[in-house]
């Protein structure tokens, strides 16, 4: 199997030495030749997954808290006028 790495360097937008080249030319080669070797593996009793771990919401539970006072908030604004920020227009 022959691998462009001029191309996918590109795709990537990396530039590349001609040595980078060629030193990439095989390890993609090898990288290649592995998942070759896997897909002769039978997969077929496996059940696919999104994630090889199961997922835990691991957030604390909402508390109900007392909010940052205006003047903190607007402390370190660089403008500000009747308790809002004042920023630039970015909408023409």
């Amino acid at each position: 199997m022959e691998i462009d790495v001029n191309y996918v360097a590109h795709l990537a937008r990396v530039s590349l030495t001609p040595d980078e080249t060629q030193k990439i030319g095989s390890q993609l080669g090898q990288v290649l030749a592995y998942m070759d070797k896997l897909n002769e593996l039978d997969v077929s009793l496996v059940e696919p997954t999104a994630h090889a771990m199961p997922l835990v919401n691991v957030a604390r539970p909402d508390q109900i808290t007392p909010s940052l006072p205006t003047e903190d908030a607007l402390r370190n604004a660089p403008a500000s006028a009747s308790g809002l920020f004042i920023v630039p227009k970015i909408v023409e």
